[in-house]
């Protein structure tokens, strides 16, 4: 059993337990609820960097990367910092994450938000939304391609943009579908934890156009995003190289000053 498997079904446990504590009613009672929600498509197809930055405590990967900093002065940071939207890790158990952080991000800033979760069920979905997302992320490895409709159109006809993870090719065939709005990449073997940007540059020429194409995990260098970038990616999701630092708001600063110039 490798580490997606174990953390599906401890989120099926998770996702069943807050159901019996918040009701559905109770989310689509939430302010944020009828929020109009911002696009990150839009942001992306009209940046020069395409950054996407993420707000990380720890992973499986990398046991803790950054405890000290708060969500507040994180989401600051990389607003100022001009990125195109934030990623905000809500999985408790193996990343450190929470709803309160992603409702910090919304009180904080006003840039396009990722919920960056393992959505495996419509109630995360309404809890996105309820909590003031702009964007979920549905992973290709844990859903089947009926899950990845449903789902999808589930959050699409919430305002939500829904960006598809995937893998390897085989992922990338049978997630292909009209309602999705970005398709990222995921340069990490989920097996080895190995990363290599060939992925991105295999995939990329089987993603259509109409998709925004998005590069994930291992881009830790200008150079990188350069790389990628005759590939027809417009988006780049870094976490990790900027929540390492003291200082992750102005890493995220210099890069995307570098990246721009």
């Amino acid at each position: 059993m490798n580490i997606l498997d174990k953390i599906v079904i401890d989120k099926r446990k998770e996702v069943e337990l807050k159901k019996s504590i918040v009701p559905i009613s109770q989310l689509e009672a939430s302010i944020l609820f009828e929020k109009t929600t911002s696009s990150l498509v839009h942001k992306l197809r009209n940046s020069n960097s395409g950054i996407i930055a993420e707000h990380k405590r720890r992973s499986p990967s990398k046991a803790v990367i950054n405890q000290n900093n708060s969500v507040f002065d994180v989401a600051i940071g990389y607003e100022n910092a001009g990125a195109c939207g934030m990623s905000v890790l809500t999985d408790g158990k193996y990343f450190g994450g929470s709803m309160d952080d992603l409702l910090l991000a919304r009180a904080s800033v006003k840039l396009p938000l990722l919920r960056k979760e393992f959505v495996i069920d419509e109630y995360q979905i309404l809890e996105a939304k309820a909590y003031g997302a702009d964007v979920i992320l549905l992973i290709a490895a844990i859903l089947t391609r009926a899950e990845i409709k449903a789902l999808s159109q589930f959050a699409q006809s919430l305002k939500l943009e829904v960006l598809l993870e995937v893998h390897n090719e085989e992922e990338l065939q049978k997630s292909k579908m009209p309602s999705l709005d970005l398709l990222g990449v995921n340069n990490r073997n989920l097996k080895t934890f190995t990363v290599s940007l060939e992925t991105s540059k295999t995939l990329s020429t089987l993603i259509p156009n109409d998709f925004v194409k998005v590069s994930e995990s291992g881009i830790s260098s200008v150079e990188a995003i350069k790389e990628l970038q005759p590939y027809g990616f417009e988006g780049f999701l870094i976490g990790e190289n900027f929540m390492k630092t003291d200082n992750p708001g102005e890493s995220a600063s210099q890069f995307i000053k570098q990246v721009t110039s």
